[in-house]
This record gives C-alpha cells, structure tokens and sequence, in this order.
C-alpha cells in the first residue's frame, strides 16, 4: 500500500510568483486564471495557517478575485468587498503578498479591507451590507467629475447572501435602480453568512438554483445559457413557454432596476471569465450577476466545518487542526450562554434574539435547549432590536444578545422603539471593550457612551464571570426598563462560579478593598489590572481603596460620594471612550460640588482615537489601561516623581 507524500511546508506557485499586481493578470488565458486560482487557495491556505484570522469566506472567492482582477482595470475600477472577511487572496493579488504573516498583528496588515492600506482598498469595511452603498457612490462621484486626477472607472460591490438580507443592500439597491447608474454588483451566494442564513430572501435565493426552470441571462451575450450549469440549460430553453407571465429567476431584482444575470457557477472560470466580460463590455445600467459559490471551497477540514472555516487560529494544512492556548477559565461568552439556558428552565418568559452570531454569542446554547424562544434575525440588527421590542410590550423578557459594535446599527432603535417607552428589552453587549485582531471596527468602544445618556437605562459591567451571572439574573428581574451587560470577549479570570444565580441590587458597587488617599472606582474587567496596581503602590507605600461600581447607570451615588470625600485622589477606569462611566460620575461630583475641596479626579478611559489591530494586552497599552498606567496616574495626581519615601 502507498503512502501519501507529506505536503511540502510551502505550495509551489509559480504563476502566483509572477504576479505582482493585477496589471499582471490582464494577459491571462482562461487555463491560466484557472491555474492562478488554484495556486492562490493554496497561498490562502498556507497564509492563514501561520497567523489564523478568516479563511473559509476567502477560499470561497478565490475565483471571482482572480476573475474580476483580470478582467476589470482594478483600481481605475473600484472594487468594493462587503464585510471584507474574504478579502485576503484580494490583498494577495495587490501587492500585499510578502505581508501576509502580518495580518491581524500590531503594526500589520489588517483582516478587512483597509483605504489607508493601498489603492486597492477603495472602501474600508468590516460590517456588512455597506458595499453597494458604497459603490453607488463612487460611481455618482464618476458620472460627476469626483477624482479628476485618477478618474474613476466601473464600481463593482461584492456582496454575500447573508449580508443582501440587511435592508440597508436593498435601500442601496433601490436608489440605484432609481438612478439608473452603471453599477455592477456580485452577489456571492454561498448559501451562508457566519450561521446559516435566515429568513425569506435565502428560501428564494435557494430556490432560484434549487427548484425553478427558468434561469437565463439578462443583459448577456447571445447564446449564454450554454454557460449555465447543465441542470439549468433545458430548463432556460423551455422557460418561455412553459412559465410565461409567471414570477421567476431574478425578477425580484429586476423589479429593483437591475438586469439580472444568473444564476452561474462561481467557482467555473469559463463561466466567470465570459460573464465578467460580457457584462464589462455591454452593461448601461445596474447589473447584479448571481454566482453560486461554497465557503470553504477547496479545503476539505474547512468545508466540513460547521461554519466552513469562517475563523481560525493557527492551524496544520493537512489536518486543520488548531492551534488553541487551553483556558482553564470559562469565556463570558459561554457562561452568558449557560446562566440563560439556566434561568430558562424556570422561567417561560425569556426569549433570545441575535442577529447571525447565535455561535459568537452564546445563544446557540440556549438554542439548542429551547429552540422556540430562540431568534436568530439575521444580519438585521436594526430589525432584531425592535422585535425584542415587540416581544417585551407582548409579555416576553426577551435577552438581545448583540456585539457592542454591531449594537451600533441600531441605536436608532434602541432609543426609538426601546427606551422612550421603557420596554423591558435586555441586551446583552458582547465583546464590549478592546478585541484584538480585529481591530478598531470591532472593538467595543463606544456602548456606555451611548447608552448611558439614555434615560432609565440600567448599565451593568461585570469585573469577572462569576459577577455576570449574577448580572443575567439582575437583568432578568428588570421589568420596568430597558437594561444591558456589557463584558468582553475570550476567556473569564478563572475565578469561582456561584451556584445560584443571585440579583443585585440595582445601582449599587462594592467595596472589594479599604486603603487611604487613594481610591480605584473601576467598571468592567479593568479590575483585575487595578488589583496590580494596588498592590505596586502599597509597595512603595501608598495603599488604594479598590471599588468595583458595578453599574454605570444608575450611579451608586452614595459610594461615590463617600469615596471622594475621604480620599485626596478618585480615579475611575472604564473600557469605553470618553464620555461615559468617568463622565457621570464627573457630573455628580460637579453637582455634589465635591471639587471644591480640592479632590483630584481622573478618568482613564479609551483614548480619543481608533487603535489598529494587535493583541489585547498591546491594545490596552496602547489605550493606556495597564497597572503601570494606573501606578503613573497616581503619581501624577499626588505630583510624587518617586513613591519610595512617601507612605500612607
């Protein structure tokens, strides 16, 4: 029996090495994009198995970027990736290649499309749904004059089925149906956001391919249902005569202004290569070409992934194994997801919402034991907040578990439609704080600035696991509010789990040290790092008082008060932006006049700036929230260079 030959640590790719930037690419035969597209998965493949970061969304366009780069003039022509999790064989194929094992690293390449990063990168983007927008935009720029310089040539959006379900691609779809610019869109249909897609625009993108007869070109070349998949071919031939009048392929994106062409195969150059040019040379309008694709294509461990590889670490190529750092500690994550299945089973009341992250939020935990009070919406956070607003004024306690950044999108209805009319919606803020490798368009920096001006808001932070438990079950009991936790991504601090899930009162911190001159008033999981810094200063002599707020709405007033009133020095220190925690309680001591009997106050807060992608421990020094921080800014308050003669 024969052994297989190991697989060589590096892909040979010896046309991949002659391409230095898309112009390279213009001169290939089909056979040879066909070629380039094999070698660029595998330089994905390699690439993304030393540093980690997203693999199966790019594995997936590998031949649509080979495809579009050679056929259109990229970057006189815009392309614009949605989300831009695939874009890594992009960033490849533009200069970027000898760069890749920097990706998602301090100082490095960044995971998603970035404008400041090369010209190729039109359009920065880590949401979804924001291409065709975009798109839109540079080609109205285009028909204006936008760019004299460099001009502007065809703006081509890429987008996925999951982020088309956002109503945002269709508000974009809309107007430019309306405005009858030449726009092309792709829409990338690989039957999969980050979960399964829901709702009804996937049925019908599944159905186009799955079930109806009729699939022909619009605004193609004569002759191009030869170019359709064979189960597609005699189904397009028969079409006009057996389904005319009935609604069928791609009228509803007709219906929108746009030509539909498709669906195609979009791992088959043929196809992509004649299609990409036909509608190049003879589009007028707003086009959408419809190419079917699998995430993960290519790589066995990531197509039999449930989540075909969206996200990885480091990982073996023949294997896909990878490479984790174990935890002894639970993730707030899971332990959200946990402590909710636990009040679930006594309490028919709560419902979960989340918007395509039921993995990422730990509501498939709770899924998975109640599937009918569970929600997955879809990447419609917008729609997700006001249906947990529905199902609060219906009697429900729903729990809207939503990362701190995708909260953002919508915070007009978490004013609107949640808090003037004080529903009871309780949000669970995931990845709040600095996140890592995915840098500034996921950190979850701004949530208490823009929540804690809302009125009667309850705003919760817990210092570790074992208090978010105990905050799940607060929030539980709110019923005549809105309210949120806020905690962080990746593991807890290891400490011990109550077994009871147990409320707090509302608006009330803790005590957790008594010290002199000095007080810590912390919020969030920044009190583990505050615990160092107490125990450097009591070193040199000056012994802090640690208090953990818990709350930053409402305040625990009394405490505050009390701690500025007999210390010289108050510092509070919050993972958010300025603005928040440290505002408030600005405001109360203001109020209170504390600040007339000299105290000395300090908020340490996210600084006022976006900070690019590196590890969190580097990302917090960055931001200036380590216990050497804490230590400097005492020192600085009490106007003591050395703390070595000084004692409390």
């Amino acid at each position: 029996m024969k052994t297989r030959p190991p697989m060589p640590e590096k892909p040979a790719t010896p046309l991949l090495d002659r391409i230095a930037s898309p112009a390279d690419m213009r001169g290939l035969s089909v056979a040879e994009m066909r070629q380039l597209a094999d070698e660029l998965r595998a330089e994905t493949i390699y690439s993304v198995s030393k540093t980690g970061g997203h693999l199966g969304a790019g594995l997936g366009v590998v031949e649509l970027t080979v495809a579009i780069h050679a056929i259109f003039d990229t970057p006189h022509d815009k392309l614009i990736w949605d989300v831009s999790h695939q874009c890594y064989p992009h960033k490849i194929l533009t200069g970027r290649r000898d760069r890749m094992t920097s990706i998602r690293q301090k100082d490095g390449l960044s995971g998603f499309t970035k404008r400041t990063e090369s010209p190729y990168d039109p359009f920065g983007a880590a949401h979804s749904s924001t291409s065709i927008s975009a798109a839109l935009g540079f080609a109205v720029a285009r028909d204006l004059g936008g760019s004299p310089e460099n001009g502007i040539g065809d703006c081509i959006a890429v987008i996925g089925d999951g982020a088309m379900s956002a109503g945002m691609a269709f508000e974009a779809m809309n107007n430019a149906g309306h405005l009858n610019k030449r726009l092309i869109v792709v829409l990338n249909d690989n039957e999969m956001s980050i979960a399964p897609p829901v709702g009804a625009l996937s049925t019908y993108l599944s159905r186009l391919y799955a079930g109806e007869p009729f699939q022909e070109f619009k605004a193609a070349a004569k002759g191009a249902v030869r170019l359709l998949p064979p189960p597609f071919q005699e189904g397009a031939r028969r079409a006009k005569e057996m389904l005319k009048g009935m609604t069928v392929g791609g009228t509803m994106f007709e219906e929108l202004g746009f030509s539909y062409v498709g669906p195609i195969d979009g791992h088959d150059m043929d196809q992509l290569a004649q299609v990409l040019r036909t509608v190049k040379a003879r589009a007028t309008g707003p086009v959408l070409i419809h190419a079917i694709t699998r995430k993960g294509k290519g790589y066995r461990p990531a197509e039999e992934r449930d989540d075909k590889g969206h996200a990885t670490a480091k990982f073996d190529v023949p294997t896909g194994k990878q490479h984790k750092a174990p935890s002894n500690a639970p993730s707030y994550t899971s332990v959200f997801g946990k402590t909710l299945t636990k009040l679930g089973e006594t309490d028919d009341k709560i419902v979960a919402v989340t918007a395509a992250m039921p993995d990422g939020t730990g509501v498939d935990i709770f899924g998975a034991r109640f599937p009918s009070r569970t929600f997955d919406v879809g990447i419609a956070e917008q729609h997700g907040v006001t249906f947990s607003a529905g199902l609060a004024a219906g009697g429900m306690r729903p729990f809207c578990a939503i990362y701190s950044t995708f909260l953002q999108r919508g915070y007009d209805q978490v004013v609107h439609d949640v808090a003037i009319q004080r529903l009871p919606v309780r949000f669970m803020i995931d990845r709040a704080g600095l996140v890592g490798a995915d840098g500034a368009t996921h950190a979850g920096s701004f949530d208490i600035a823009y929540l804690a001006n809302l009125p009667d808001f309850v705003i919760m932070a817990p210092s570790d696991e074992a208090e978010l438990v105990n905050m799940i079950e607060t929030a539980r009991g709110i019923d005549d509010r809105p309210s949120a936790v806020r905690y962080p991504r990746g593991a807890g601090v290891g400490t011990e789990m109550p077994e009871t899930p147990t409320a707090l009162e509302i608006g009330k911190g803790r005590i957790v040290a008594e010290g002199k001159r000095v007080a810590f008033l912390s919020l969030g999981p920044r009190l583990t790092e505050v615990h160092k810094a107490a125990e450097m200063l009591t070193a040199k002599g000056i012994t802090p008082t640690i208090a953990d707020a818990r709350f930053a709405k409402p305040l625990d007033e009394d405490m505050i008060l009390k701690l500025a009133r007999e210390h010289e020095v108050l510092i509070t220190i919050e993972e958010g932006a300025i603005g928040g925690f440290g505002s408030h309680v600005a405001q109360l001591l203001a109020e209170n006049g504390v600040f007339d009997s000299g105290l000395k106050f300090r908020s340490m807060v996210l600084p006022d700036t976006f900070i690019d992608q590196a590890t969190p421990d580097q990302m917090y020094e960055v931001a200036g929230l380590t216990a050497d921080d804490m230590v400097a800014k005492v020192m600085s308050a009490l106007d003591i260079s050395t703390l070595g003669s000084q004692r409390a």
